[in-house]
This record gives C-alpha cells, structure tokens and sequence, in this order.
C-alpha cells in the first residue's frame, strides 16, 4: 500500500514498509498501515501471523529492524524522550491483564497518573472513580486483583489505561485469556469506547464484534497483510481465497459473524 501526502497528514498512526525479525524468522514482511483519529480498525488472522507483534510495534514494545513507525506525528526511532511521550498518549491493554497484585483495584488507577502524569492524588482518585463507573466496576475500587474475576479484571485494565486520557487505545486479544461468559463483558466495555470516537486498533478474533464496531478489518497471514477492507465486505465478498479459508474455518468453530 502505498501513502499519500494526504494521509500522512490525517494519519494518528502511520506504518510504513515494516519489516521485523526475531533471529532468521522474518515475522513482518513490509507492513504499511495508517489510521486516522477516531478510527476502529480490527486486526485478524491465525496464530503466528504477526498481528500482535505489529500492534506492539506501535507503542514499541518490540522494535522493528526496517520501515517506519509514526504515532502522533512523531516517528519512532529509537530516542527514548519520544517513546516516553508517546506511550502517555497510547494506552494499550493485553491479553492478561498486567495489574499490580499487590495493589488495589483503585491504586492500580491512580499510580500511572500520578508517577507518569504528575497528577495530584486528588485529581487522580476522581479520574479513576470516574473511569472505573465507566467500566462498572466503582463498588470494586477496593478490592485487589486475585479477588476479582477475568473479564472484571481485564475491564479494571481498561480504565486504568484510559486513565492516562489516551488518544489511541491498542488491544492485543484482550478477551483470548477469559472463560466465554466474561468476553461480552469486556467487548461491552470496548463497544462503548468505540461508539464515543475511540482511536481503537484491536487484536481480535471476536469476528462480532468486529462487524458490528470496525471501521476496516486487515487480515493477516505469514506476516503480511493479504486483504483489508471494511466489515461487510470482508465478510460477504472476500477478496483472497486465503481470506476466505480462514473464514470458513473461524465461523464453522462457533464464532458469531452475525
């Protein structure tokens, strides 16, 4: 794909001819992407196609070798002044969780504010109550994280994230890790996001929810992006038969398109 000055420039997130290793294994293979402010774009594909090393290539929690990476107007090359800049600007939530166990469900809030934001305690304790009735989860500001279930505790990450009043909001499988009666509470929390102009790039294969919320849906395969397009196309007309397989093989094992 290749960018135009006119995307460039609306682009909040700007990928262009990426390439990763992990020692010989090539894991990307010239990636180029751009994602406008307040776009929902879903990212899809079989396991070991790269798409949770792409989006963490965003926010460089894995740094790519070749091409390059814009988040934000500024591209990332290495200085540490700008990552810091912009990880306070990109809020990301994984697959388990990552909350501090020794802390509180409110602590967990309110640390990254006030060590990473200079927030006053005040400030920041509001903030995360605030947030953390956004995600229904305020009667649990208290409680620490072994006494809460999966999805309460991936929706506690959540708020904490959101916490840092992010522009952009990653999402590497954030449900892959939760017994199924915990997903929807979680993609509820996400459809929410989405429905208030949430910049969103998620790592999913909740093909409903990517229907019902995603401005654009990239497929992935062996490290490439083979097809991009917007839901209904995607799921009505495929463009590659790599696409369609694949597909086929995910609605036929339960997961709702509808």
């Amino acid at each position: 794909m290749t960018m135009n000055r006119e995307a460039d420039a609306a682009s909040i997130v700007l990928i262009d001819q990426l390439n990763k290793w992990f020692g010989n294994t090539h894991v990307l293979r010239n990636i180029s992407l751009s994602v406008r402010p307040g776009e929902k774009v879903v990212i899809c594909g079989p396991s070991g196609s790269g798409k949770s090393t792409l989006i963490r290539c965003i926010n460089q929690l894995e740094q790519h070798q070749q091409g390059t990476v814009q988040v934000l107007g500024e591209v990332l090359d290495g200085s540490v002044r700008k990552l810091e800049r912009i990880r306070r600007q990109v809020g990301m939530c994984f697959q388990h969780f990552n909350l501090f166990p020794h802390l509180t469900v409110l602590k967990n809030c309110t640390l990254p504010q006030t060590s990473n934001l200079g927030v006053p305690e005040n400030e920041a304790i509001e903030r995360a109550l605030n947030l953390l009735d956004k995600v229904k989860m305020r009667d649990h500001a208290n409680k620490f994280p072994s006494q809460l279930s999966g999805g309460q505790q991936q929706r506690i990450a959540i708020a904490r994230a959101l916490c840092m009043q992010p522009k952009v909001m990653l999402f590497d499988e954030p449900t892959s890790a939760l017994d199924p009666e915990m997903i929807s509470e979680v993609l509820d929390v996400m459809t929410g996001l989405a429905q208030e102009g949430m910049t969103m790039i998620c790592v999913t294969h909740e093909m409903g929810f990517a229907r019902k919320v995603a401005d654009r849906i990239i497929f992935m395969d062996k490290g490439e992006i083979v097809e991009e397009a917007p839901p209904e196309r995607f799921f009505t007309a495929p463009a590659s038969e790599r696409t369609r397989l694949f597909l086929g093989q995910i609605l036929d094992h339960g997961v709702n398109a509808q």
